[in-house]
Formats: C-alpha cells, structure tokens, sequence
C-alpha cells in the first residue's frame, strides 16, 4: 500500500554526517527514523552488548535471516504511524531498502553523504557511541562491513550529494538548503 508520504532518505559511510543531518531534520520539524536503531534494538533484543562486533554481527544477520530489506520493512509501520507528510530516514544501507521505500511512498529522494575516511575516523572517534571504532583496525573493518551490504551502490545512485568536510554550521545550513528545496518546506 502507499501513502502520500515525502521521504528523504540519507546515506553515507559511518561518521560522515549522517546524525548531523537528522538532527538539522529535526530542528525544522521533520521526524526522523534512523535504520540504525533498528540494528541496536536487535543487539538489545538478543542481549546482546552494543559493542562494535555485536552491532556488526547483527547487521549481517538479521539480513542473512530476514532479507536484505529487512530493515526498511521495519521503519515502514514506524513512518506510516507518523502524522507528518515528510520524514527523514537516517542511514539506509542498500539499494533493496531503497526499493522497499519506493515501492510504499511516492516520492523518495536519497542523500549520499561524503567525509573523507580520514575526516569520518576522526570523528568517530570523539564520538563515544558504543559501537564506534576505537582504532583504524576496527575502523576499516566497519568500513568493509558497511561496502558488504551495498552502501556504495547506494552512493553512487543518489539523487542529491553533500560533502561534510568543512564546518558543522556549513554542512547544516547546506543540509538545511536541501531539505527546504527537496521536500519543498517552508
């Protein structure tokens, strides 16, 4: 079934801005759903710590278990039940979690998010979430993890593109500019 929702969705490696982008959604009153949530629900489901590892092994499973979409599928009740007309989704990782959306919105615009790897380790690492990387080790195998599932494919397809290297107001104005524009707010 579709309804009448405007979705934009955002993708990008971990620590490229992503969260920078929700948080800017949110100050002009948009509601976001970030996929990620939908992994650290799992992790906590299955008692799980939000370690790295965990949060990566859960990625990869739940997939493997329940379809590569698997977590588009479970944001869709959470969007639907929402009154807004526009959303944002944070962090979609494949091209099949794309389609879902297209499949039960009429307008989905995705958002790649560019940080060069250097910039988004740097980041991660002040941070302090608990599944982010503490050394370059961890930090590449996340980034393998994450080109596994597709997120490059998804990247390269995008219909808009930010880079965030330079300040946190710069990319939010920017970010903010495109929000306006894309889902025609205010």
């Amino acid at each position: 079934m579709r309804t009448e929702k405007s979705i934009m969705a955002t993708v990008g490696m971990p620590g490229c801005g992503k969260g920078l982008a929700s948080q800017v959604a949110r100050e002009v009153g948009l509601p976001v759903f970030a996929c990620g949530d939908i992994i650290r629900e799992e992790v906590e489901r299955r008692g799980l710590a939000p370690t790295p590892e965990n949060v990566g092994k859960i990625m990869l499973k739940i997939r493997e278990e329940q379809g590569v979409g698997v977590v588009a599928s479970r944001l869709i009740p959470r969007i639907d039940a929402n009154q807004s007309n526009a959303v944002l989704v944070e962090g979609i990782r494949n091209i099949e979690e794309v389609d879902i959306l297209v499949k039960h919105y009429p307008r989905v615009i995705v958002v790649a998010i560019y940080a060069s790897a250097e910039t988004r380790f740097n980041r991660l690492r002040t941070r302090s979430r608990s599944d982010d990387p503490k050394t370059w080790k961890e930090f590449d195998a996340r980034d393998k993890r994450e080109l596994d599932v597709g997120i490059g494919k998804v990247i390269a397809l995008a219909d808009k593109m930010l880079v965030n290297e330079g300040s946190i107001q710069k990319f939010k104005t920017n970010f903010a500019g495109l929000l306006r524009e894309a889902l025609k707010l205010g």
